[in-house]
């Protein structure tokens, strides 16, 4: 089985003082380190000296252990209650100041850097901000700037042989994000 899920917190330290959990191990360059958002909840063998996983995610998920991503998404910390969560998220957000406003921009969760293509492409959807957010990894790059048909003919084919793509379901989570985003900055 190989499944994705992630989890953002405006602080994920918090839920993960109330939980027991491991943290997960990924090998890089040639070592190995604790993950940066990884954790196993259930029994997997532990490294003592790492202080993770004793095994690296990818082979634990080979074996059949299952990794959570606990992320910090510090937008949720602008949030005030539930109720203010509902209505930012079910606000209309100002699509247009993405091509408009480069300062503004730049403040954006996920999308921040990408001023220019933003200019180009003009997402004024959640559908839409879900495929430019695919179309800014590696694997769909070769979408930026084509025609809203063209890129959603192959944005969600689940071809990865250019490289790291996103699944449709995390660049829809993503775009609610930057649209929540959005109407907190105004």
């Amino acid at each position: 089985m190989s499944a994705d899920i992630d989890i953002d917190f405006a602080n994920r330290e918090h839920i993960l003082k109330l939980i027991q959990h491991t943290p997960a191990r990924q090998i890089t360059d040639g070592r190995p380190r604790r993950h940066n958002s990884g954790v196993y909840v259930t029994d997997i063998p532990q490294d003592p000296v790492n202080h993770c996983a004793a095994i690296d995610y990818e082979s634990a998920e080979s074996r059949g252990y299952f990794k959570l991503d606990f992320l910090n998404m510090s937008v949720y910390q602008l949030i005030q209650s539930p109720e203010h969560y509902d209505a930012v998220l079910a606000a209309t957000p100002p699509w247009t100041r993405l091509w408009q406003d480069p300062e503004w921009v730049r403040q954006l969760v996920h999308v921040g850097n990408y001023g220019h293509l933003l200019e180009t492409m003009r997402p004024d959807s959640i559908p839409r901000m879900a495929a430019f957010i695919s179309i800014i990894r590696p694997g769909k790059a070769h979408l930026q700037g084509l025609d809203w048909p063209v890129v959603f003919d192959s944005v969600w084919d689940g071809d990865t042989s250019r490289g790291y793509t996103f699944k449709k379901a995390h660049a829809v989570g993503y775009a609610a994000l930057v649209a929540l985003h959005m109407n907190l900055l105004v």
